[in-house]
């Protein structure tokens, strides 16, 4: 499994070559991505939202028993009251509160997977994710009754909270630091490709006639869920987690030598064995993070998952059916730009992992993030100006917002979609990385849910507005990120803390850190 291309050594840069365990490694880890973004495509469209969406004046589509027996009240209620708001019609607390059930789960199982990938590994927290969303997509499929849907919901939240939170991490230790973005960003093509299968499986499975259609849609999440948890038991353990569970280094020179192709892993090993002396003195790892030493890795743990999800990013992934049937077209329109849209962000994230490593993440950040702004003002101002509370745009301008919201799904996708991901799984050191990369998930699912549960109250009182307000939030991340976020392309994973001493703000904050080691290697000596 040594097979692979090799590449020269360069300066401040490991020994090795992208080997084939490696490649195939962090593709069946990525995997870990495809269920999450699975389960954004098929609960939150198909199962909801689509239903929803069903139930205008006039007609119904084969889907429509799944809300009649699971929110019968909703149903009824969509049905008959025709003379609401564009901005309001959707507006239900009790759906967004069962869609957005997941993310407290995950919230919750994402603290509960740092001590267990810390003291045991990566490999059991991936394990333990692809089994429990095994486990909610077939309670999901076979549901006869809400207490089913909501207890899959909840062992699905469990697998998305433990993959999210170790998938990353396992990436980042597995790849060498030149090719860590690339591989890195493997996690959220599969996020793109879980998004745009539920998309594709949604648009056939309504058409089945019965209306046991989204059975189906449940109970396919077991394909890639199937595929991480075989992985999970079939992959190698991470060198830098074999290092600090053990006395021996032995295993993780093999592991080493066997992932990068070559025999000379010497100096790579060197800094495995630091940074694991080092975080084998701390027993708190949550305790630590919030020392002062850390300072910018806790801000950015916090910062990075709240702008992802406030670039408005989960306005078009979970409501671009809502969003669209909004602005006037019918109920297979709607559906089909989910897929367009789909199309457009998984081809954009692609792209970002054939240049994160040669442009930087920092660049990918700025031109995202201009992207997104003047995109996002220009639909606000076209929606303020020609969408009123009821009726439609016209078919052209429909179409303009569809080719202004792929334009502005690109710029998220080879942004802050891959790297709101790689830049926390690759910036935490080694004593505090299990700790870091959970509050990271942790954030997430929290400002997930918030975001969630206000999005439709919100797209009620400030109608076109919202898009003005997602668009001030991006302008101010772009500043965040040009002024307080350092470069870290090509920059070994056990080496990041130099980037935070070289950086001219954090470098006030975290300067004491030179010293420090200073006294913990005599100490040692």
């Amino acid at each position: 499994m040594a097979v692979g291309l090799a590449i020269a050594s360069e300066g401040g840069q490991y020994n090795g070559r992208l080997t084939l365990l490696v490649l195939v490694s962090c593709m069946m880890a990525a995997t870990g991505g495809i269920i999450f973004g699975y389960d954004l495509g098929i609960s939150e469209k198909s199962n909801l939202w689509r239903h929803v969406l069903c139930c205008n004046k006039g007609g119904v589509t084969s889907m429509e028993p799944f809300l009649k027996k699971f929110f019968p009240k909703v149903y009824t209620k969509m049905k008959e009251d025709t003379k609401i708001s564009n901005y309001c019609k959707f507006d239900s607390q009790l759906l967004t509160s069962f869609t957005s059930s997941l993310y407290i789960a995950g919230l919750i199982s994402s603290f509960l997977a740092s001590p267990l990938t810390g003291a045991f590994g990566r490999k059991p927290s991936i394990l333990i994710g692809g089994a429990a969303f095994l486990a909610g997509s077939a309670l999901g499929g076979a549901a006869v009754n809400v207490y089913m849907l909501i207890l899959g919901r909840v062992l699905l939240g469990v697998g998305v909270g433990f993959a999210n939170q170790s998938v990353p991490l396992y990436i980042s230790e597995m790849a060498l630091p030149r090719h860590r973005g690339a591989m890195n960003i493997g996690f959220q093509c599969g996020v793109g490709l879980g998004v745009l299968s539920a998309n594709i499986i949604n648009f056939g499975t309504e058409k089945i006639k019965g209306g046991w259609g989204w059975r189906i849609s449940l109970a396919l999440a077991a394909l890639p869920a199937s595929i991480l948890t075989i992985g999970a038991i079939l992959l190698p353990e991470t060198p830098n987690s074999l290092i600090q569970n053990s006395s021996n280094p032995d295993k993780a020179k093999t592991v080493l030598q066997r992932i990068r192709g070559t025999t000379d892993v010497q100096a790579e090993l060197d800094d495995l064995i630091e940074a694991s002396s080092i975080s084998k003195t701390i027993n708190r790892p949550f305790r630590k993070i919030i020392q002062r030493k850390y300072r910018p890795q806790l801000v950015m743990a916090i910062a990075i998952p709240f702008f992802q999800q406030v670039t408005g990013i989960n306005v078009i992934t979970f409501y671009a059916p809502i969003l669209f049937r909004t602005i006037g077209q019918g109920e297979s329109a709607s559906l089909m730009s989910a897929v367009v849209t789909g199309l457009v962000g998984t081809t954009a994230t692609f792209i970002s992992a054939l240049v994160v490593d040669k442009l930087g993440r920092k660049t990918l950040f700025m031109i995202g993030g201009i992207q997104m702004f003047v995109t996002q003002i220009t639909i606000g101002v076209i929606m303020a100006i020609l969408l009123v509370d009821h009726g439609g745009l016209s078919k052209g301008y429909a179409y303009l917002v569809l080719a202004l919201i792929c334009v502005y799904v690109a710029g998220f996708a080879w942004s802050w979609g891959p790297l709101g991901w790689l830049v926390p799984s690759e910036i935490f050191p080694l004593e505090i990385r299990s700790a870091g990369q959970s509050i990271t998930v942790a954030m997430g699912f929290l400002f997930t849910f918030i975001i969630a549960q206000s999005f439709l109250a919100m797209l009620c009182h400030f109608k076109s507005g919202i898009f003005f307000f997602f668009g001030g939030w991006v302008m101010v991340m772009t500043a965040f990120v040009y002024f307080l976020l350092p470069e870290t392309k090509n920059v070994p994973i056990e080496q990041m803390e130099k980037v935070w001493k070289d950086h001219w703000f954090w470098k006030i904050i975290v300067g004491e850190m030179d010293d420090e080691k200073k006294a913990y290697t005599q100490q040692g000596a």
